[in-house]
């Protein structure tokens, strides 16, 4: 087998490689998170502040509750937000346990 022909079928098989394993964490990536409300301070919410603003940074308080943050799925109760849209902006208290 030719050097030439060697070198082509290693650097297939990496990129086969490099192929698969992006994929793969970005499905996952997607799954492991969730939307929490009310835990974001003032400009740093991922997106949906509520009406009057466009997207992501443009919660207008701290703990808008109509503005989430992406969290470790599981995370969102335990640091005191909810899985839903709230009024109000009142700080998380945290689950404990």
């Amino acid at each position: 087998m030719s050097n030439t022909l060697k070198l082509s079928l290693a650097a297939s098989a990496v990129l086969a490689m490099a192929a698969g394993t992006m994929a793969v964490p970005a499905a996952a990536a997607d799954g492991a998170k969730e939307k929490c409300y009310g835990v974001s301070l003032k400009g740093k919410n991922d997106c949906a502040a509520g009406p009057g603003t466009s997207c992501a940074g443009t919660s207008t308080v701290d703990y808008q509750g109509n503005a989430w943050k992406h969290v470790p799925k599981g995370e969102c109760v335990k640091m005191g937000g909810t899985l839903a849209a709230h009024k109000g902006n009142a700080k998380p208290v945290p689950k404990k346990g």
